[in-house]
């Protein structure tokens, strides 16, 4: 269909004279609207490629081409549909997505499209450069060799972490995923932080603005927030969007800290737009699409080719009832470099961060900590899980001490190491000061073990 003759912007060198002929712009119509999915036809568009969608008022919403059936164009819309018509103008868009990179992004609130949310103004002095998904070449990747500090003791110390490492926070609702986030925005030692909060509660993000970052941590930070009540497409972009931008930041040369909250929102997105287009569900009514989505996701952070920066992020993952053996649960835990596990039961005892540091593993701890954490790291979890063999028995006098040494070693340091993993919201262990104290535990027990061997 053809649509307002605009004159022509490009006229033939040397023949200015000559009456511009206008051009015609080329419109499709709006057929169907099931559910998410609208349906039009009369355009060329391709896969990935944006539209505007006239209402009846005028307004125009901007939707993503997702599929297509023969001429049928499956579009999802980026907003809520309130005020589509019958027969609405599609209008295609010929530009790119682009997305803001600069300096002047630190200390503001963004939405899935890169505008402000904050009441700070427009953005200025950034550059727009058009959202690309290549991927870096894997043999070109910065290796990681340089630890993390956290500012959680107990990260710090029994899970050593490296600059450019990818974890999980893994963990059902209400267990404090939110609150070590917090700590570890205002604790890590990094030039910028880029928070995305994906697909949580909304008034989370303010509350996580104000309390979690603080006016300090807010002036190196770049938060990126798309609700629940927004659309699956938008929490899609909103994620990708954390993505180029912390990239960006990296391939300048900065120490850049990403934290999610959270993969799974981002998961259960694909899932809506997947099902609205017909995928059949595999496990637990995710689609084969959202499990490929996952890896060319995180293969987005990591270490690029800059040998100076670095990109560290952390995803939380929401393990629904509990259950680790969830299906998002599992193919992240397979993508990612590590996982930390919060247990509800320790939360439940008044235990926070409620770490579970024997469901818990850093793939790179040989890579960036030396043998003697190692060591008394080890020595420090088989003392754990001893206390844990014989823990329900303790309180119904079913384990009687003088059988065992190391068992009567771990039933009596238990105090002590449960003293070690906890930690104030307020609180901050250093690296150093992590390693000094886990040291001299492990060496208290172990003149306590000769002494009683």
């Amino acid at each position: 269909m053809l649509h307002s003759l605009q004159p022509d912007e490009n006229p033939i060198p040397g023949e200015s004279d000559w009456p511009r002929v206008p051009v015609a712009q080329v419109y499709g119509r709006l057929t169907r609207v099931n559910g998410l999915l609208l349906e039009a036809v009369g355009c060329q568009l391709g896969m990935g490629d944006r539209c505007h969608i006239e209402c009846r008022d005028g307004r125009l919403i901007e939707a993503e081409v997702v599929g297509f059936n023969t001429e049928t164009l499956c579009l999802m819309p980026i907003e809520h549909t309130s005020g589509l018509m019958p027969g609405s103008r599609v209008m295609p868009l010929a530009e790119q997505v682009k997305i803001p990179v600069g300096a002047s992004l630190l200390g503001r609130v963004l939405d899935g499209l890169g505008q402000p949310l904050d009441a700070l103004g427009p953005l200025k002095n950034l550059q727009s450069v058009p959202l690309s998904n290549n991927t870096t070449n894997p043999l070109l990747r910065k290796p990681i060799r340089e630890p993390l500090d956290v500012g959680i003791r107990a990260i710090n110390a029994l899970l050593p972490i490296g600059r450019g490492q990818r974890l999980g926070l893994f963990a059902g609702s209400g267990v404090g995923k939110s609150v070590l986030l917090g700590m570890m925005t205002r604790f890590t030692e990094a030039d910028v932080v880029v928070v995305g909060l994906i697909g949580e509660r909304g008034r989370e993000v303010r509350e996580f603005i104000e309390e979690s970052l603080g006016e300090e941590g807010r002036k190196r930070a770049v938060v990126i927030a798309a609700p629940a009540d927004t659309t699956p497409l938008m929490r899609m972009r909103a994620m990708r969007l954390c993505h180029h931008v912390a990239a960006a930041f990296r391939d300048q040369g900065k120490q850049v800290l990403m934290l999610v909250d959270s993969l799974t929102r981002y998961a259960q997105a694909q899932r809506e737009i997947a099902l609205s287009l017909g995928e059949p569900p595999a496990t637990k009514g995710y689609p084969p699409s959202a499990f490929a989505q996952l890896p060319s996701l995180v293969e987005l952070a990591g270490n690029g080719q800059d040998p100076v920066g670095t990109l560290t992020a952390f995803y939380t993952v929401l393990t629904e009832g509990d259950d680790q053996q969830d299906p998002i649960a599992d193919a992240a835990r397979a993508i990612l470099d590590g996982h930390l596990v919060l247990s509800r039961k320790l939360a439940e005892q008044g235990h926070f961060p409620a770490i579970d540091i024997s469901a818990s593993v850093s793939r790179l701890a040989t890579q960036v900590a030396e043998q003697a954490q190692l060591s008394q790291g080890h020595h420090f979890r088989h003392l754990n899980s001893r206390y844990n063999e014989v823990r329900e028995l303790l309180p119904l006098g079913g384990y009687q001490a003088g059988h065992d040494p190391q068992m009567d070693l771990a039933v009596r340091s238990y105090p002590m190491m449960a003293q070690f993993l906890q930690q104030n919201t307020d609180q901050k262990f250093d690296r150093q000061q992590s390693l000094e104290q886990l040291n001299d535990l492990i060496e208290s027990t172990g003149k306590e073990l000769e002494a009683t061997s």
